[in-house]
């Protein structure tokens, strides 16, 4: 009971990191471009992909080890779509951080290196929609806790 009650603590605060950088993310690709801005969302992106490998853990964790069992989760159909969005939201993630990666790489050759307005907006509506895919892996949860296997 224990590992779960910790498992499950730490399944939520992940999961809140997550979508506090993806905010924050979202809320730097809305601003002014400049040099400190483009490192702090290299930095951001970099807790990002630490936090979601940490979730993944800790999810498999809390369907292997947790109190309701892993043929709650196997035969729900919910916790597939959940896990279909999750890995949908780290698809799509891959194209901000290599961008963030280049820039970062353009940055450290010319200190003047700004990235174009198209290609920031391009990379903001990534992140806006990554964000809504978040709101339907919360909806899929709550499915999931609710309606269990069918």
């Amino acid at each position: 009971m224990l590992t779960d009650l910790v498992l499950a603590t730490f399944h939520h605060l992940l999961v809140f990191g997550l979508v506090a950088m993806l905010v924050a993310q979202f809320v730097l690709l809305r601003g002014r471009m400049s040099g400190g801005v483009l490192a702090r969302l290299g930095g951001i992106d970099r807790g990002y992909g630490i936090t979601a490998m940490l979730l993944l853990v800790v999810g498999t964790l809390r369907v292997f080890q947790g109190v309701k069992g892993e043929d709650f989760y196997l035969h729900n159909p919910w916790f597939h779509a959940k896990i279909g969005a999750f890995v949908l939201v780290g698809l799509m993630s891959v194209w901000p951080t290599l961008r963030f990666l280049r820039w970062r790489k353009a940055l450290a050759a010319d200190a003047a290196f700004l990235p174009g307005e198209d290609e920031v907006a391009r990379l903001r509506r990534i992140v806006a929609f990554e964000l809504g895919l978040v709101a339907v892996i919360f909806a899929c949860a709550a499915a999931m806790a609710r309606y269990g296997g069918f």
